[in-house]
């Protein structure tokens, strides 16, 4: 689970998390060795939110329905180590420093994975002093990281905490053993909660945890005793994402030889209004698709720069980046990463320059899904035309779309494919 990918999926309700390095990079075209950037994308930079992301791709094992870019002990052998990518992210947040220059300093941080936790407090430290010594921090600068429960203790959330970091992320995807099991997951069912609740006592004001819904042979009572669970350990945000069946993973392939059942769309739907119901009744309210908060300060602020068209730097390998329109990607592999960087040279493997409508687009696709919603003046004459549709249909508020915002209804949120669609014709 790691920075926004550029690809949007609406699939049946949510997407996958927009922190998510994928496996498979896209095409692009070539992108300069020195790291430079088109001067059209340092126009206005420091006027729009600025984050870093930094990508962690190390786990201890690998989950069956994963497909982000991480590797296991295994699979890495010896030709890259936690401290050979230490070394390679610290040369290129030096790197992107140079290159943006007038950067501002970072308002959000967020270290994902892979599993972050792996490194424990020393090596987040270390990762966020990097950043600290490149970009710098805000004043008041949110700071998270990833972890996963099974590799966490009140120490290490002591240490993090004295470290910097302002907000954890909790990967507990479901309450229940028999899902955990089909998935993977090597938690035990209630250490996720709490894990949650020893980050609360360290001094953590902002936990999220994460839910996955719709796993092949999870029931409606499971998903309660994960709804449950969340609401048991007194988090302030909670995200949770319908299951995707990736291909090439552990779980498709099971999936393909007739073991389990492929997800139902309708059964995600339900699975989507039961969670709603129950966060939403506990005083969680959703302000994205996938995510639900109980108070605007709860609100992930670096997932917002990325919904809202913000720049930030990913450093790590795969991690992606975004800066005044140009969009980049780097190197997959962990030692291929460090050793372009050990010679200088910048670590992307490809990029693109977005064009104005592309840049349009893209909000439409990613605005539509906030709670704030998506300015009507975005649209173009014949995109207002259907959100005016939109609203009859009982897909967007009405009184929002009077007030010049398309806003969506929870059915409209579990539809949000077709109303893109119909936005963007």
């Amino acid at each position: 689970m790691n920075e926004w990918t550029g690809v949007c999926q609406f699939t049946l309700p949510p997407p996958a998390t927009l922190d998510a390095v994928p496996s498979v990079l896209p095409d692009g075209q070539p992108a300069p060795a020195d790291g430079s950037l088109p001067e059209s994308a340092l126009v206005g930079l420091g006027t729009r939110a600025f984050g870093v992301y930094v990508h962690v791709p190390f786990c201890a094992t690998r989950c069956g329905y994963c497909d982000f870019n991480t590797y296991t002990p295994g699979e890495l052998g010896s030709s890259a180590s936690p401290e050979s990518w230490l070394e390679g992210l610290r040369r290129e947040l030096d790197l992107g420093a140079r290159v943006l220059g007038s950067a501002p300093a970072a308002q959000t941080v967020f270290v994902g994975g892979g599993t972050p936790s792996l490194l424990g407090a020393d090596g987040l430290r270390q990762v966020l002093d990097a950043v600290r010594a490149s970009f710098g921090l805000a004043p008041g600068a949110e700071v998270t990281t990833e972890s996963n429960p099974e590799s966490t203790s009140p120490e290490f959330f002591a240490g993090i905490l004295d470290a910097g970091y302002t907000r954890v992320s909790l990967g507990m995807q479901s309450a229940s053993s028999h899902v955990l099991r089909i998935l993977d997951r090597k938690h035990t069912p209630g250490r996720a909660v709490e894990a949650a609740k020893e980050a609360r006592a360290a001094g953590f004001a902002h936990v999220n945890l994460d839910l996955i819904y719709g796993t092949p042979g999870e029931t409606d009572t499971d998903l309660k005793a994960g709804a449950d669970a969340v609401l048991e350990a007194g988090v302030d945000h909670v995200s949770a994402y319908a299951l995707i069946v990736e291909d090439g993973t552990a779980l498709a392939r099971r999936i393909g030889r007739g073991e389990l059942p492929m997800p139902d769309d309708d059964v995600l739907a339900d699975r989507y209004e039961l969670l709603d119901d129950a966060l939403t009744g506990a005083g969680l309210e959703w302000y994205e698709v996938s995510n639900w908060a109980a108070s605007d300060a709860a609100r992930c602020r670096h997932n917002l720069g990325y919904w809202q068209g913000g720049d930030w730097w990913g450093a790590g390998p795969g991690a992606h980046s975004h800066v005044g329109g140009t969009r980049w990607w780097n190197v997959k592999h962990p030692a291929r990463y460090a050793q372009l960087l050990s010679d200088g040279q910048a670590p992307a493997a490809a990029r693109e320059l977005l064009s104005g409508e592309d840049r349009r687009v893209e909000r439409v696709l990613l605005e539509v899904r906030l709670r704030d919603g998506l300015p009507l003046s975005t649209l173009d004459a014949q995109g207002r035309v259907r959100a005016a549709q939109a609203a009859a249909d009982g897909l967007l508020e009405r009184a929002a779309l009077a007030d010049g915002r398309c806003v969506l209804t929870r059915r409209g949120r579990l539809l949000a494919d077709r109303v893109v669609h119909n936005l963007l014709p």
